[in-house]
């Protein structure tokens, strides 16, 4: 027996050896594990909710049984929801690329039954090439490709060299939206895993390579809460172009001379040599008469002295 026949309908293998799978054998158990809990809790209380309910309408053990089998129809419907979820995953992150897609298929046969099929050429060359031509617009829609880009070489890079927690959930990734220097995007880090695991010796470096950028810098998105944090990633210097100003445009070209310049202005042309050298002289140090510590005093006429009470 081939090993493609011992692999579920999902994808999962069911025996060892090299097969190449499309959800890792850890991150299915744990799915499993997860829908097989989710079922039985479902089944226990939607079922006693719904016999409580149906208990008052029929015959208490008809409605234990209606309890039963609506706990048991919710809880396969959870059970199939959790169990398929990695799957339904692959679909979710590619969902913006199926959108375009059947936009364009379902634009494409729209335009062809209502014109001819040079009408529907004239208007493809005209949707695609006046965003091309314009350069503004070129410039954005290359910019949200690359966020789209960018997204799934990130998740390839959290699957691959990244340490997951011990349920196999890999970050979540928010928002991403492009920057003059590249992109940025936000991502959600889940139970188990830390800013720490990111600015492991090397593995900024590997994500600038996946991310076929220059430089990637991992910083924390929030004050409120660690599992937030902004991957920054630059593919060029904004401010290392030459641009032309056009400040010198604005500069006046008759302007005389000796025209006269603002009081605030240091002197230009001013040479420090040809100014002579004013001897400043100290001025004398006249020293303050010093009092006496001990000053004199006097003895009154009926011979009281002050000094032998001070």
């Amino acid at each position: 027996m081939s090993k493609s026949s011992s692999r579920s309908p999902f994808g999962w293998s069911n025996r060892g050896g090299n097969a190449v799978t499309v959800i890792e054998a850890p991150v299915a158990r744990s799915y499993r594990r997860r829908a097989t809990i989710a079922f039985w809790v479902t089944l226990g209380v939607v079922g006693l909710l719904a016999a409580t309910v149906a208990s008052h309408y029929l015959h208490p053990i008809l409605g234990a049984l209606v309890g039963g089998f609506i706990g048991f129809a919710v809880g396969a419907v959870v059970f199939a929801l959790i169990v398929s979820w990695p799957v339904l995953r692959v679909f979710w992150h590619w969902l913006a690329e199926i959108v375009l897609g059947l936009v364009a298929v379902y634009g494409w046969i729209a335009v062809m039954q209502s014109t001819s099929l040079w009408g529907s050429l004239l208007i493809v060359a005209l949707v695609v090439g006046l965003p091309a031509a314009i350069g503004p617009i070129r410039r954005r829609i290359v910019a949200w490709i690359w966020c789209l880009v960018v997204r799934h070489r990130l998740r390839m890079c959290f699957a691959a060299f990244i340490a997951t927690n011990r349920s196999g959930s890999l970050p979540l990734i928010l928002l991403a939206r492009s920057t003059p220097a590249g992109e940025r995007v936000w991502v959600w880090l889940r139970p188990g895993l830390s800013l720490r695991d990111l600015e492991q010796d090397g593995q900024v470096q590997k994500l600038a390579v996946a991310c076929w950028a220059n430089e990637v810098r991992v910083l924390r998105a929030s004050r409120k809460y660690a599992a937030l944090i902004r991957v920054d990633i630059t593919r060029r210097e904004p401010l290392a172009a030459t641009i032309v100003s056009p400040l010198p445009d604005y500069v006046p070209t008759d302007v005389p001379a000796n025209a006269p310049t603002s009081p605030g202005m240091p002197p230009v042309g001013l040479d420090l040599p040809d100014v002579p050298d004013e001897r400043v002289t100290a001025p004398a140090d006249t020293s303050r008469p010093r009092k006496p510590r001990n000053p004199t005093t006097t003895t009154s006429k009926n011979g009281f002295d002050p000094s032998d009470y001070a």
